[in-house]
């Protein structure tokens, strides 16, 4: 009788033996975190273990195909992007010119009726728009030398703790392996229905 019990569940402990290996090894990409001997075998999850590799290809990748320098720069000059910046500056300007001017130049201040007020405003604006792609430029220039995009996101990747890469990579593809543990159940139901019919047969 137990015999025939375990005979039809055949399919049903095969789709149970697909699901847990493919658990098993899917828990095997983050844990163990530090290489444990286990039988004579060092044995380390996949991601820990290859942490600063995926950390170096990872940097190259961003630096070479996803970020370039150059284009931030391009984007900080551009024309419109400047010009959204004069509401700003205005807003600054205003509170130079009616604020902290009478505080700093009381005297001089006194003399300043609103109409030279404006004035001197508009020409301090025509100033500062002119002055800001060739001060951007330079800016950029400067950090063009100074930033490595790669080393960047490879330090940050190599230094990330276990818990947060597991936590990060898990909270982009949970569904993924959860569909993949699914396919290993299902593909384990197959298998085991195959075994069951050729038994029969």
């Amino acid at each position: 009788m137990t015999h025939n019990i375990m005979f039809w569940l055949q399919p049903f402990i095969a789709a149970f033996t697909g699901w847990f290996t493919t658990w098993i090894a899917i828990f095997m990409l983050f844990h163990p975190r530090e290489p444990k001997r286990f039988l004579g075998i060092t044995v380390q999850g996949i991601f820990p273990k290859r942490q600063k590799q995926v950390a170096a290809k990872l940097g190259s990748m961003v630096a070479r195909e996803l970020i370039h320098f150059d284009e931030i720069a391009r984007l900080l000059k551009d024309p419109q992007k400047l010009r959204d910046l004069n509401p700003i500056i205005s807003k600054h300007l205003d509170n130079f010119l009616e604020v902290k001017l009478k505080e700093k130049l009381p005297v001089i201040s006194m003399f300043l009726g609103e109409s030279t007020i404006s004035k001197v405003k508009e020409g301090m604006m025509e100033e500062i728009e002119s002055l800001l792609p060739d001060l951007i430029q330079q800016y950029t220039d400067s950090l063009a030398g100074s930033i490595d995009i790669e080393r960047m996101v490879t330090d940050k990747v190599s230094n990330f703790s276990s818990d947060k890469l597991e936590e990060m990579l898990l909270n982009v593809m949970k569904k993924e392996f959860r569909f993949v543990e699914l396919i290993g159940g299902v593909l384990g139901f197959l298998i085991g229905v195959c075994q069951l019919l050729l038994s029969l047969l």
